[in-house]
């Protein structure tokens, strides 16, 4: 096969690969056996736990725009995670962001209390965390750049480079900026997981995931393992993720475009108290991310001012914002994270982690660029002047 970009990749993967009728768009395969070639002898695909062929086109589809070795497509974004943890002992170390997603943090947390595992929950932007984080040997470091609501970046390199001190793997989770914006394995990272729930399918019509191994040995235990704890995703499931994957170019780049329309009018807007946004010159990680991202991405986190009935009226003030968790579908969501996607977190977890009661997440969509700023201005104005803000 000639080499190929990620835009062609995201299209091409599968077309023409039917080599029954020569259907242009991979068949969707719902069959959960195979047939036997006589009864000692499996084909390419005996039980679709273990395999299914619409689920292993989605699979390459995926390592390839990774440049990873090999992928395993699994139920969930969770359920991807769950995965990568099954290869840890209960004396290994695990190494964490304090500010990952809540659903992350408390699947680590519950493992790590039922003895799994050995957690260690670290600021990761401290480099006195990361001394006694290494000093402690873990086995494996995760990373969410950027992280999950407050868009902090992490150089993957630098950590990669800490993690080969003592041999220990990385994994990142890549689901703000997806495959078309940041490339995990390329900078050295062990291992990639997306929920593939939200940019990579793109609809808000599916849930699924993926772990991409960056090593052939890795990848196949991750493989055995995700059949042995029947991890892996259903052929429906795949089948739609692969058709959204078919226009993520092009959904990435409106998404971008659009954020950056808004953050334009966030940073100038009275009532906006902080805003989180790695494309900003002032952002903390603005030149990490300029170093390892292709694009800042559709995702924008800020900090509003007043209390929770500026909140409100912020809230009911929007038409083209649903108020609703995930990320990365064409259309624009909203969240809270404090009471919304982080609400697992305790009080004292999200102010460690800087999560505030006025945070507020944006997943910004494909819509019309101006219809969205118009709505977002209008809608801090009206929290303004409840506030008696000049807006």
């Amino acid at each position: 096969m000639a080499q190929r970009q990620s835009t062609t990749a995201a299209v091409r993967n599968g077309i023409e690969s039917d080599t029954q009728y020569g259907a242009v768009v991979p068949p969707l395969y719902l069959s959960t056996n195979y047939s036997f070639d006589g009864h000692k002898i499996p084909r390419e695909f005996d039980y679709s736990r273990s395999g299914n062929p619409t689920r292993s086109v989605l699979a390459n589809t995926l390592a390839e725009l990774e440049q990873g070795v090999s992928a395993v497509i699994t139920s969930t974004g969770m359920s991807a995670i769950t995965l990568i943890t099954a290869l840890l002992d209960h004396n290994d170390v695990l190494v964490v962001p304090h500010d990952c997603y809540g659903g992350s943090l408390r699947l680590f947390k519950h493992l790590s209390s039922k003895g799994h595992f050995i957690l260690n929950v670290i600021d990761q932007t401290d480099k006195f965390a990361w001394e006694n984080a290494i000093a402690a040997k873990p086995a494996l470091i995760w990373l969410e750049t950027p992280s999950n609501p407050l868009l902090r970046v992490v150089d993957i390199k630098a950590v990669v480079n800490k993690a080969k001190t003592v041999n220990a793997l990385v994994a990142v989770d890549n689901t703000f900026l997806s495959p078309l914006l940041q490339q995990p394995i390329a900078l050295g990272a062990d291992i990639v997981v997306h929920s593939t729930t939200k940019y990579i399918n793109g609809h808000s019509d599916v849930v699924g995931g993926v772990v991409v191994a960056a090593e052939k040995e890795l990848g196949e235990q991750l493989d055995w393992l995700a059949n042995t704890l029947g991890l892996s995703g259903g052929a429906f499931d795949a089948y739609l993720t692969l058709r959204g994957i078919r226009t993520l170019p092009l959904r990435m780049k409106q998404h971008e475009y659009n954020a950056q329309c808004i953050v334009e009018r966030l940073t100038a807007h009275p009532q906006v108290a902080k805003l989180y946004y790695p494309g900003l010159p002032d952002h903390p990680e603005h030149e990490i991310a300029k170093k390892q991202q292709l694009g800042f991405g559709g995702m924008i986190s800020f900090e509003l001012k007043g209390g929770e009935a500026s909140l409100v009226t912020f809230l009911e003030t929007l038409s083209f914002f649903s108020v609703a968790e995930s990320l990365g579908g064409v259309e624009s969501l909203l969240a809270v994270p404090a009471t919304m996607t982080h609400r697992s977190m305790d009080d004292e977890a999200q102010q460690r982690a800087g999560i505030s009661p006025n945070l507020i997440r944006l997943s910004v969509g494909i819509e019309d660029a101006q219809d969205l700023v118009n709505d977002i201005v209008t809608a801090l104005d009206a929290a303004a002047r409840y506030n008696g803000v000049d807006a």
